[in-house]
């Protein structure tokens, strides 16, 4: 037998997958940011910029956008899992969990509406 714990399963990569995702969203949204504008009357002709000359900007722009859904999918189902194995009983743990959530929530709120 492994020392593992006896309820371990396939539901135990969504935590992993967080990280490969988070690394992803991280690295893309860099890559973007070198060549995103803010300003308002340069913001579409910038994200054009990235579109068409940047070399694969396109894809960089599509894993960023589609990184970000499957990100917050491994979330749901990372979470799904603690509350199936009722995880919410070791109280520090939930509750660290809840704040790394509401965080991931207001940074993805703050990237997603201020740009």
């Amino acid at each position: 037998d492994l020392p593992a714990p006896s309820n371990i399963s396939a539901w135990w990569n969504f935590g992993s997958l967080l990280s490969l995702c988070l690394a992803m969203q991280i690295t893309t949204g860099l890559f973007l940011a070198m060549h995103y504008t803010a300003d308002t009357t340069l913001a579409f002709a910038s994200i054009t910029h990235i579109c068409r000359d940047v070399q694969y900007g396109w894809l960089i722009r599509n894993m960023h956008a589609n990184g970000a859904s499957v990100f917050f999918i491994c979330l749901y189902l990372h979470i799904a899992r603690g509350l199936y194995y009722g995880s919410y009983a070791l109280k520090e743990t939930w509750n660290i969990g809840i704040i790394l959530l509401l965080l991931v929530m207001a940074t993805s709120f703050v990237g997603y509406v201020l740009p």
